[in-house]
This record gives C-alpha cells, structure tokens and sequence, in this order.
C-alpha cells in the first residue's frame, strides 16, 4: 500500500538538470541560456567554455549533470542529445544596506535565479 508514483514529466527521450540557486540575476543568465538553446551538446559544451561571462562555468555543469541524468538514468546516447530547453527562472533575493553620505544607507540586492535544461535525443524523438 505504497503511494503511485509520480508521473514522468519528461518523454522518455528527455533527460533534465536543475540548479537552483546560482548568484547571479535572471536576465543575466537568460542571455547564457539563449546561446544554447537548440544545439547539439557537444557543441553547447564548447560555447559555454568560451562564453566570456561569468556565470557561463555554472550552467556548462548543469548541462553536464542533464547529459549524465540521459546517459545513466535513461540510457540515451550522448552524440544524438540536443539542448531541447533552456529557460531561467527568478529564485531569493538577498538583501544589503550600503552606508552613504549624510548617515544615510541605500539597499543593495543580490538577486539570485534558477536554469532548467533538457536535452532530447534526437534519433528517437523523430
């Protein structure tokens, strides 16, 4: 008398990685995200190696962690995947007060965000 189990929200073609907490905010890593979004792996692999942004290192391990959920969990091939989906969301933001002239303060924040990616293997999804 167990509970059912959760229905996949993936095909069965799809692999996923999630991060949730990377400091860095929204539109920031969207514009990581978009360069990505539809290319084969390896070839995302090699953009986010040469991004010149910052947060680009963090979301080449997400993509990593999707790419060994594919292989490992769902026994797909590593050359057929493809970045199906990228997309960010907003997560906490963290809250500073910053001294200022005249024993004012202003608050700083630091926004963090989420990046979700899928990756599909292209020879079934056909």
């Amino acid at each position: 008398m167990s509970k059912q189990a959760k229905e996949r929200r993936l095909k069965p073609a799809e692999a996923m990685s999630k991060v949730r907490t990377l400091r860095t905010g929204a539109r920031k890593l969207n514009l990581v995200a978009q360069s990505i979004r539809g290319l084969k792996v390896q070839r995302a692999l090699n953009e986010l190696q040469f991004s010149p942004k910052r947060i680009a290192a963090d979301v080449r391990k997400a993509l990593y962690s999707a790419i060994s959920n594919a292989e490992n969990n769902h026994s797909l091939d590593i050359d057929n995947l493809v970045v199906a989906e990228a997309f960010v969301g907003k997560n906490l933001v963290m809250k500073r007060f910053s001294a200022r002239a005249r024993g004012r303060s202003t608050r700083i924040e630091k926004p963090f965000s989420e990046i979700t990616i899928v990756v599909r293997d292209l020879s079934e999804a056909v």
